[in-house]
């Protein structure tokens, strides 16, 4: 026993002797690399730089909506012609484009996670082309310009300076580009079916300094005829619209109403409707023309998970412009019930009053009217929810408020939606996120904490994966407005930032369990 105990005391020394020797070793792999910093933010602004404006405003050129085939091939092209112009190696992998800039052999995986895709745009709204992009008073405008074509060529100059002037890299550096983060979001299951993950992944599609938690993406739809249950009105909804995505905060909203018989006289309603006032930041619009009379509402879109206090509901200021004016039916109901959910921005309305002293409250946008398969609309509001309830949980609770919508008011709202996504958090204290945001400090000097997103991002999708900016803090964000701008002195310093980043990462000791403190 008395040999056992020694042999035992003996290996255990050795352990954390080895233990010791690892942590001596990766502490002088990182003073090595982060004495090169300096050489690789040099190298940027000599170089790089001037490729920044140019190489995003072809990329934003692409019309990458859900949906155009031809735009998402040619800016794939685009991108792997790019990237090999660049020094790189570069395919397509199904639906994913990997970008690589290799370490040695048998190196393991850092990941830059970015996607290719746009959310929908009604071109009504913007002052130029969301797809002929523009320099102004030195912002970029386009769509994509912040999400997430920016930050997809941020990545790609980042990596090239590390390739001219980083210090030795121990990982190899893999750029990832999705295609259809912002639709089905399926892209990265598909590619994660037939390839390995990278060991750990910074997704660039949130905010600095690095995000610790990301709310569920859910949403509720009702659905229901646009027929008339009794009309004591002389004429009757033909059309009802509103919004264009579900992470958009609708800036418009339409209506028509059509004359039933005889001579149209819409004094009566358009005096009644001058005099209403509508909620701040959002207008409205009348235009009689014969036995129609259209009503437009108009407020400004907004990231419906990001910056939804940035936004001006258009579809909630028309169903109480409308209150009242409407035979009852299901256009009346969809309104009404787009009144009652839209009543503050995190789902009172929707009797939801969770909150949590890290995560806040919900985010609620209610977000469109669109026609339904097989004829009439449905009304789809977006939720991103916080821990405690669950998806089935929520589905529930919402399923009960539409039953009870129904019984007040005689409606037939048929209710649906998607549940499934759930929150997802790393630990503050992880090694991952304490070197994020050293690096975070040392590129800006400054010292914010981690936050929450209501905006879901691949960190989903993804093992050992967290996102790191590259939206920075104290500013409202611009993805999925009209007019998606983005300031160019902020694109060159989120390039510093992930700099910083990857001078560590990259070019240090592996990590293990990174997600652990």
């Amino acid at each position: 026993m008395g040999g056992l105990h020694v042999e035992g005391t003996t290996r255990r020394r050795e352990q954390v002797r080895a233990h010791v020797v690892r942590r001596m070793l990766a502490a002088a792999l990182l003073v090595v690399a982060l004495a090169g910093c300096g050489d690789v933010h040099r190298r940027y602004d000599a170089r790089e730089s001037r490729l920044l404006v140019p190489m995003l405003l072809e990329a934003l050129a692409f019309p990458t909506v859900g949906g155009n085939v031809e735009a998402h091939r040619a800016q794939q092209e685009w991108l792997v012609r790019a990237a090999r112009e660049l020094g790189f190696d570069s395919r397509p992998a199904g639906p994913v484009t990997e970008i690589e800039l290799p370490g040695p052999p048998g190196a393991p995986v850092l990941g830059l996670v970015v996607h290719g895709d746009v959310t929908a745009v009604d071109e009504r709204s913007w002052s130029s082309p969301p797809f002929s992009p523009v320099v102004k008073d030195g912002e970029i405008f386009g769509r994509g310009a912040a999400d997430d074509k920016g930050p997809m060529v941020q990545a790609l100059l980042a990596m090239k300076v590390l390739a001219e002037a980083g210090p030795p890299r121990t990982h190899t550096v893999r750029l990832l580009v999705g295609s259809d983060e912002e639709s089905t979001s399926t892209d990265m299951g598909i590619y994660l079916a037939s390839h390995s993950a990278p060991d750990y992944s910074l997704v660039l599609d949130s905010a600095f300094p690095v995000v610790a938690g990301e709310k569920a993406w859910n949403s509720l739809e009702v659905t229901t005829t646009l027929g008339v249950r009794s009309n004591d009105k002389p004429y009757h909804v033909s059309h009802l619209a509103a919004g264009v995505a579900a992470s958009i905060v609708p800036d418009r909203a339409e209506c028509t109403l059509s004359w039933i018989d005889g001579s149209p006289d819409w004094d009566r309603l358009t005096d009644e409707l001058r005099v209403r006032r509508l909620p701040p930041g959002t207008r409205f619009e009348l235009q009689a023309g014969g036995d129609q009379l259209h009503v437009v509402v108009h407020g400004r879109s907004a990231h419906a998970g990001v910056n939804i206090e940035g936004g001006r509901n258009a579809l909630v200021a028309l169903a109480g412009l409308l209150e009242g004016e409407l035979p009852e039916g299901g256009a009346a109901d969809l309104l009404a019930f787009a009144k009652m959910a839209g009543v503050d921005l995190s789902g009172t309305g929707l009797d939801i009053t969770d909150s949590d002293p890290m995560w806040g409250r919900y985010d609620v946008n209610v977000a469109t009217i669109l026609p339904a398969d097989g004829g009439g609309a449905t009304l789809t509001i977006n939720l991103r929810r916080i821990p405690g309830r669950t998806g089935p949980q929520l589905r529930q609770h919402l399923e009960g408020i539409v039953a009870a919508f129904n019984a007040r008011h005689g409606a037939m709202l048929v209710p649906g939606g998607f549940y499934d996504d759930e929150p997802f958090s790393v630990n503050p204290e992880s090694k991952l996120v304490r070197r994020l945001l050293a690096a975070y400090r040392r590129a800006t000097a400054e010292d914010p904490p981690p936050s929450i997103s209501g905006g879901g991002t691949y960190a989903k999708r993804l093992p050992n994966a967290v996102a790191f900016g590259m939206w920075f803090p104290g500013k409202p964000y611009p993805g999925h407005d009209s007019d998606e701008q983005v300031p160019i002195s902020d694109l060159h310093r989120g390039v510093h930032v992930l700099l910083d980043a990857l001078v560590d990462l990259a070019c240090s000791a592996p990590m293990s369990d990174p997600l652990r403190p």
